[in-house]
């Protein structure tokens, strides 16, 4: 466990004296340690009317689960968290207070508890440095008080298991928590341990799970047992809820620390019994329709969908809704036979809706105006069939030629370069050959 006031059920060891172990907040603070029997006071913050004196009741927590409530006498404020001494049967107890003001009176309207009552003991007083050192040392007497008792029992061959000790607040009285299958005489045992540790006696049987949640476990989930962290009632947990959610009756896996059924068996009990209450008892009718008999192999309680086979068929499963399945069965009330039962759709078909990944949020592309633009060029820059591809002209110079007619008979292939200053002139004596541009120079209808 997480400390040592985990497993004696009093506080966390590094609270400071009457102030609780969280936050400090005089008592309103509902982390005031690891002790599963600390509560939230939600009510602590609010003051009172004016003219109304505060509740004198107040509730005092003791080892493992043990509560009461105890009477202010004194008249001083207690505090959560304040470690208080209180009226016990023989002698005095030494406590922690649990809760106080108007939530102590809502507490006891839960447990029907009177706050007129004669039943409900005193509070003596805050607990003095000597009552507290008193206290501390019964502690650590708790621990090899158990060991011993543990050795007696198996020497007087009492078929019982000692499971806990608590002593009281002032040392005259000592409570022997165990456990045992049957019935079990231990009243040799008690005289023993009278003569062992002069204390008074007292022997108290507990159930499984009460004391798995004093020892403490990790359960099947991996996190420590409900009864060890916040789990304080006990409720009878039966097959029947297992069966209603559909598990398996395996004893290993429903079966805790404690050798008893799971309590989460009953967390989901109420949701899967709303839900079966439009269910038609189904377990031993058969459907009858004219291909065959079908009887019920299993139920989809949440999806609401029955699983049938015919006899014929055992390991084709056909998947039915609830209304389908009443209604085979009113026919069958009244002699007829369907023709099959998936004449009717059994599911409903989900229509898959494909999402725009590109327009998630309602907005456009973000290259809408490049291809408008690039439209508007196309249409600028209309082709017709056949027209071949620009071409360069070797001084580097692009010239676009028409293609939409043949080349005329005078026009030559080669362009006259242009003049460039840095290139030497040629020669004038070297005859120079004819313009193929100039028209003059050749006749019509030739092509040089």
């Amino acid at each position: 466990m997480g400390c040592s006031g985990c497993s004696t059920g009093r506080g966390c060891s590094t609270a400071s004296p009457g102030l609780p172990g969280g936050c400090k907040n005089n008592g309103s603070c509902g982390v005031g340690g690891c002790n599963k029997l600390n509560v939230f006071d939600w009510l602590a913050n609010m003051e009172l009317p004016s003219g109304q004196p505060p509740f004198d009741i107040v509730e005092v927590r003791f080892k493992n689960s043990r509560k009461d409530f105890f009477k202010n006498t004194t008249g001083f404020p207690l505090n959560v968290g304040d470690v208080v001494a209180v009226e016990a049967m023989s002698g005095h107890d030494i406590g922690v207070v649990s809760i106080a003001g108007e939530l102590v009176r809502l507490q006891m309207q839960k447990k029907s508890v009177k706050t007129d009552s004669p039943e409900i003991k005193k509070v003596y007083r805050k607990a003095k440095p000597l009552d507290i050192d008193k206290w501390k040392e019964a502690q650590g007497l708790e621990q090899p008080t158990m060991y011993r008792a543990r050795t007696f029992a198996v020497k007087l061959k009492l078929e019982m298991k000692i499971s806990d000790v608590e002593y009281q607040g002032d040392r005259s009285k000592a409570i022997f928590y165990y456990t045992a299958d049957d019935r079990v005489d231990f009243r040799e045992l008690i005289k023993v341990l009278g003569q062992e540790f002069k204390v008074r006696i007292e022997m108290k049987q507990i159930g499984s799970r009460q004391e798995a949640g004093r020892l403490g476990a990790i359960g099947s989930c991996g996190r420590e047992l409900c009864c060890a962290t916040w789990l304080t009632d006990f409720r009878s947990v039966s097959t029947s809820a297992a069966r209603y959610q559909q598990l398996s009756l395996n004893p290993l896996k429903l079966a805790g620390q404690c050798g008893k059924l799971k309590c989460c068996l009953n967390y989901e009990l109420d949701s899967y019994l709303d839900a079966l209450k439009d269910f038609p008892e189904v377990a031993n009718v058969k459907l009858e329709t004219e291909k065959g008999r079908a009887f019920h192999q299993k139920t989809d309680i949440f999806r609401r969908t029955m699983f049938f086979s015919y006899t014929s068929e055992p390991d084709n499963f056909i998947a039915l809704s609830v209304e389908r399945v009443k209604e085979v069965m009113a026919l069958n009330a009244q002699g007829e036979k369907p023709a099959d039962l998936t004449i009717k759709v059994a599911t409903p078909k989900t229509i898959e809706r494909k999402l725009d990944y590109e327009n998630v949020v309602g907005q456009d592309s973000v290259t809408r105006f490049d291809k408008s633009r690039k439209k508007k060029n196309n249409k600028n820059k209309k082709r017709k069939p056949n027209q071949p591809n620009k071409s360069n002209a070797n001084d580097g110079n692009v010239s676009v030629q028409n293609a939409t007619s043949a080349p005329k008979p005078n026009q030559g292939a080669q362009q006259k370069p242009k003049n460039n200053n840095n290139r030497p002139r040629p020669n004038n004596n070297r005859p120079r050959p004819n313009n193929p541009n100039n028209q003059n120079n050749k006749p019509q209808g030739e092509a040089k």
